[in-house]
């Protein structure tokens, strides 16, 4: 089986044909996106598009990242940092003279409006469900004439993704809340984060109705009683209004990530394996023994 899946991915690969320009997409705001030539100056305003980037073979195309790309460190230091996404620094973009700058989709950040309206080439998009996390990887390939390494990329993961998962089968559903942020924000099912908590031998608490990334009530946490909490730290925990007596509280299993999985964690693109490895050690840490 193992050979029957070489061959086929090397088939695969072999068969990514180079992109066609000019090249016409269109991104998550519904817009139209045409690259006349394949792109020599990129500017990623986003951590996930940078380190995809550099996974697929076209990081030697960055020539600007925003000020949280930190990944591989060794060549993002190196790379002028301009701004984020809801603080562009739009003149030093400028003097960059991209011929492509990777965006999101977010209207409340409104970046790749705000880049458009300066006159640069921006294609918005991130991946927010599982599943987009590799449709993007694919998308950011033929965008910068790297398929082939975009398709050896997701094959990669998907096949440490799989073998990560199969550790945790058969073992309990674990019910988890996971805090994105205090406010308090936390995951829904489908999102891709959601999507891990599941591979990973747990369920989210947030019903899928709420949404993808959704701002809680407090109550329904304490109504949830989840028996694992996950991106706080168990001091925090306990002093919270009704927390003292829940059941992740009262075991101590309220995990705070460190700095590296909490990247890898928050970012959907190609450590992926990396966020799920991490939920397996605070879900079912004897599945990784």
């Amino acid at each position: 089986m193992r050979s029957l899946f070489v061959l086929s991915t090397l088939a695969l690969l072999s068969s990514a044909a180079a992109t066609t320009y000019p090249l016409t997409v269109t991104d998550d705001l519904g817009r139209t996106v045409t690259l006349k030539a394949e792109p020599r100056r990129i500017v990623a305003m986003l951590p996930s598009h940078t380190e995809t980037l550099f996974a697929i073979g076209a990081g030697d195309k960055l020539v600007g990242v925003d000020k949280y790309s930190n990944y591989p460190k060794a060549a993002t230091d190196k790379l002028p940092k301009v701004g984020s996404g809801y603080q562009p620094n739009i003149e030093a973009i400028l003097a960059l003279k991209p011929d492509l700058v990777l965006a999101d989709e977010s209207t409340n950040s409104r970046l790749t409006e705000k880049l458009a309206a300066a006159g640069l080439t921006v294609y918005g998009g991130t991946g927010q469900t599982y599943n987009e996390v590799f449709q993007k990887i694919g998308t950011l390939g033929k965008l910068t004439n790297r398929e082939a390494g975009a398709l050896k990329l997701i094959t990669k993961m998907r096949a440490e993704l799989n073998t990560l998962q199969q550790s945790v089968r058969g073992l309990p559903r674990v019910n988890t809340y996971y805090e994105i942020d205090p406010s308090p924000y936390s995951v829904g099912p489908n999102s891709f984060l959601g999507t891990l908590i599941a591979k990973a031998g747990g369920q989210t608490i947030v019903p899928a109705k709420l949404g993808d990334f959704p701002k809680l009530d407090p109550e329904l946490i304490v109504k949830a009683n989840p028996q694992v909490m996950v991106g706080l730290e168990l001091d925090d925990a306990k002093k919270r209004p009704g927390w003292a007596g829940l059941q992740a509280v009262k075991a101590g299993r309220v995990y705070q990530p460190t700095a590296e999985e909490n990247d890898a964690l928050s970012r959907p693109g190609p450590r992926l394996a990396q966020a799920l490895r991490a939920l397996i050690r605070f879900l079912h840490p004897e599945a990784l023994k």
